[in-house]
């Protein structure tokens, strides 16, 4: 199904262009990223990747699983490091 493989793509750019930003508030021990921009981003990635298995969209599900991975280590940085 090709909309399962243009999501994927899509997926596959998101995460990528996150990873920087997770790394780089691991090195400056920083949470950068808002709790108000972080929270319902990552509520929403989880949702939309149960929502996509439930359609048989196998590869949108797990790329989208991965975003939403690398969001909430954006989360947990900003708890952890408790920066304003």
């Amino acid at each position: 199904m090709w909309q399962d493989f243009a999501i994927m793509t899509i997926n596959i750019i998101f995460s990528l262009s996150l990873v920087p930003q997770v790394i780089e508030g691991f090195k400056k021990k920083k949470g950068l990223i808002e709790f108000w921009t972080s929270i319902p981003t990552t509520l929403g990635l989880f949702v939309m990747s149960y929502t996509f298995l439930t359609l048989n969209l196998i590869f949108s599900a797990i790329l989208t699983f991965l975003t939403w991975i690398l969001w909430f280590m954006l989360l947990v940085q900003k708890i952890i490091f408790k920066t304003h």
